[in-house]
Parts: structure tokens; sequence; C-alpha cells
């Protein structure tokens, strides 16, 4: 039975970045403001540290980055990639990267919407024993209709799916050095960290926060990259798609024995009509629904291969870490 965690405890908080100079200051700041609050508190050491990931941005992020650690190298870490990975391989970067050199972790994006004073609530919780804890969005009002819909229907969606996703919660959650190892231990390259963490099967608890509007700079998830993360959490933890598909197949080939039934039916007893646009649109129906089982089975297709590739998720370019450099 887990009784608590007693004492300090060394904190890394993870910030992946991508083209983010307009945000940066600021974030550096109450970061900042926020780590030297806890140490206060004597929440967390005087060791803990703050961990910027660079995925390959193409503006001034790493530049801040650097001027950071230089000005203070105790508190300031940076992770530069060799080129833009994305923002899954770049949190993981930064949790792998700091897993042996924290006792946890806590991963927020860059422009600071999701509230950091209930960090200090992640942490007791996992000094009460919680291995995770979830930052979870109390409500969607800074959202616009569209995204509060479509966020909605995308996990009603994957619970459908029978994937264990929590309701409202993107990235933000602190997790312990017993989960992070085992994170470490799941090495597919199409990666959804939403759906991996919660498969860790420890102790979880849960925060909630009203979510601010970005104070500066533009949103790094627009439509397009949004439906992409959609789909790739959809085929990453289900194959209920290619499972429909067969569904679909058998009940299109039931209606057809039916149909081939009615028409000889039909035929013999001299009713036959002929119908040019009743075909045409079986025709198109038909094979739209083939090329569409076609497209959906690719996809799995797709992610096979890149499996067997095992190919690297991130390089790392550049490292700033004072703890890191001792360690090696």
């Amino acid at each position: 039975m887990n009784k608590g965690r007693q004492g300090d405890i060394t904190l890394a908080i993870i910030i992946p970045c991508y083209n983010e100079e307009a945000v940066l200051p600021e974030t550096a700041k109450r970061l900042q403001n926020k780590i030297n609050a806890l140490i206060a508190k004597s929440l967390i050491s005087d060791k803990s540290k703050i961990v910027f990931v660079d995925d390959g941005s193409q503006d001034a992020s790493w530049k801040l980055i650097t001027n950071y650690h230089t000005e203070n190298p105790h508190l300031f870490s940076g992770i530069k990639l060799s080129k833009n990975r994305g923002h899954q391989n770049a949190l993981l970067c930064g949790l792998l990267t700091m897993k042996d050199f924290c006792d946890a972790a806590v991963s927020i994006d860059a422009d600071l919407q999701d509230d950091i004073e209930i960090i200090d609530k992640m942490i007791s919780q996992y000094k009460s024993g919680s291995e995770i804890v979830y930052g979870v969005r109390s409500e969607r009002k800074k959202d616009t209709v569209f995204k509060r819909i479509s966020a909605q229907c995308f996990y009603s969606f994957m619970k459908m799916l029978g994937v264990d996703i929590i309701y409202n919660h993107a990235d933000y959650r602190l997790m312990g050095k017993n989960s992070l190892n085992a994170l470490s231990q799941y090495r597919e390259v199409n990666l959804f960290l939403r759906g991996i963490i919660p498969m860790l099967g420890y102790k979880t608890s849960f925060v909630y926060y009203a979510r601010a509007e970005r104070f500066a700079g533009e949103s790094k998830y627009p439509l397009r990259k949004m439906l992409k993360f959609a789909f790739e959490g959809i085929t990453s933890f289900s194959i209920k798609p290619i499972r429909c598909i067969t569904t679909l197949g058998i009940i299109i080939f039931t209606v057809s024995l039916v149909m081939i039934a009615y028409s000889l039916i039909q035929y013999f007893g001299g009713r036959t009509v002929l119908g040019w646009s009743s075909m045409i649109c079986s025709l198109w129906g038909i094979g739209g629904l083939i090329l569409l089982g076609l497209g959906i089975t690719g996809e799995y297709i797709g992610k096979i291969y890149l499996e067997t590739k095992k190919r690297p998720r991130f390089t790392i370019e550049e490292m700033l870490c004072e703890a890191a450099d001792a360690g090696h």
C-alpha cells in the first residue's frame, strides 16, 4: 500500500516549444516565479528545473532558451532537436531525457493557457501517493463553438472505440519516476501520449482548472494538425475501424444477395425494369466504400511499416542542462 512520499522532491517542468519566441519571455518569468514559490513552501527542492524542448523552431526560440540557461544555468535547461518532430515527440524527449534527474515531471505547453497555479495541488496529490496527476479542464468557455463541439466528439468517439482516454485532458500532467520509467519501455513510433499514459496502470488523480486564453503568438494546432492528431490517436489505439469495414462488407454482401434474389424473381415474373440511375448509384456507393476500406487498411499497414523500421523518434542536436552534464 502506498503511504505517500515525504520530503522535498526534485521537479522538472517540461515545455515543448515550436516557434514560441512571442511567449517564451513571459513563460520563463511565470514559471521561474512558480518554482521559487514552490521552493519557498518546501514543496520541491532547489534542484528543480525548467526544461524547454525546442522542436526545430525557425524563429529565435533557441536563442532565448540559451540566454535563460546562461543567466541561470541552475534553473533553466534546454534541449534542441535536430529538426521538427512534432509536439508528442518533443514532449517525450523532454520526459525521457530528464527522468533520471528528477523525482517527478510536469509537462505543460509553452503558451501557459493551462493554469500553473494548480502545480501545487499536483505535487500534493503526488506526495499523497498518486503516481500520475492529470490536469483536467473544468470547462471550455474560451474555445470556439467549433473547437468545443469537435473536441467533445473526439473524446466520445475515442471512448466508443474502447480507448482509455481522460476527457478534457490534453498533455498537462505530473508523472512520477516510476511512471516515467514505465513510459520509456513503450517504443512505438506512432505516438499518442494521451492514450499511452492511462495504460501504464499506476494510481492516478485529477486536478481541475479553467483554461485561459493565449496571451501572445498563434496556436500551433490549426484544424489540419488537429485532424491529423485525432486520426493518429484513433488508429494507434483501436482496430475497430477495420472491424467496422468488415461488418459493413458483410452487410453489403447480404444486401446484394437479397437484391439478386429479388431481381431473379422480378425477371421470371416478367416485371423487369431497366434502371440506369439505380445501377450508377450502386456502383458509386460500393466503389466509394471499397476505396474507404482500402484507405483505412492502408493507414494501419503504413503504421506497421513505420514501426518495423525502428527509427529514432527524435534526435538531440544540442543540450543545455547542468544536471545532465554532471550525470555524464
